[in-house]
């Protein structure tokens, strides 16, 4: 994971609600053995209708993804949040996400950020309206806006998500940065414990 603290780019307003995750990444595409990739299968099934807002080129350089209510929810795949990552989105913004959706976001270094529904209409109709609006999302300040229509909001973070995110830490680098102490305790293991070695 690398470290995120503020994003500020254009937006793809995908003014749908309840997207579960099976819409965001077809099973079809969970067969795949490796982790990369997943940004072709991105909503596979509605990118076949050419009006589809992936499809809009207007739209093509966006790095965050601004979403209707009940984003995210569903089956827990991964694969889900690689696929946006993969496509270019650094953020999601949504009124609601699923809880597994936005652990996993979490942990791989997608920012979820949940606005009240009248801050997420807002940004869908300027995105919609204007493709270079910019917004920003301050992952140290816990604020989104979008200063060109006046929007200005603070998104809820867990304080230990947030020093993930900040740090760039997924659960491996959170485990190694405790390394000293492990070395430690591993030098004082008595011989008889079980050992892997």
């Amino acid at each position: 994971m690398r470290p995120v603290r503020t994003i500020t780019a254009t937006a793809l307003p995908l003014d749908r609600s309840d997207v579960d995750t099976d819409q965001i990444i077809p099973s079809d595409w969970l067969k795949r053995v490796e982790r990369t990739g997943f940004e072709q299968g991105l909503f596979s099934e509605w990118r076949e209708d050419p009006e589809f807002v992936l499809n809009d080129s207007r739209f093509a350089n966006a790095r965050i993804l601004v979403a209707g209510p009940n984003f995210g929810t569903g089956s827990s795949r991964e694969h889900a949040v690689w696929a946006i990552q993969q496509y270019g989105f650094e953020a999601v913004i949504s009124p609601r996400f699923g809880d597994i959706f936005r652990n996993n976001s979490t942990k791989n270094g997608l920012v979820p950020v949940q606005v009240s529904e009248d801050v997420a209409r807002t940004l869908l109709d300027a995105v919609a309206d204007d493709p270079s609006t910019e917004i920003t999302v301050d992952v140290e300040q816990l604020t989104v806006s979008a200063p060109a229509v006046g929007v200005s909001a603070d998104f809820p973070l867990d304080g230990a998500v947030q020093h993930r995110l900040l740090e760039g830490l997924d659960d491996i680098g959170l485990t190694l940065a405790h390394t000293d102490a492990i070395d430690a305790f591993e030098a004082t293991r008595p011989a008889w414990m079980p050992s892997l070695a």
